[in-house]
């Protein structure tokens, strides 16, 4: 494939699924229970399930 239509191909369909994408996040965004999942997932790297050293509590 050439440089020429490679590009128009990227410029073309690429923007399409960039744009869908984009659509994609913001409507998951505002779902239901939605804010819930967020601080969920922001809560992760605070959580202290298992010791460091792998071993019993």
């Amino acid at each position: 494939m050439e440089y020429e239509a490679f590009r128009q191909f990227a410029d073309s369909w690429g923007l399409l699924y960039l744009v869908i994408v984009f659509l994609g996040v913001i409507v998951m965004v505002f779902l239901p229970g939605a804010k819930e999942k967020a601080q969920n997932a922001a809560n992760i790297p605070l959580r202290d399930d298992t010791p460091l050293d792998g071993g019993p509590e």
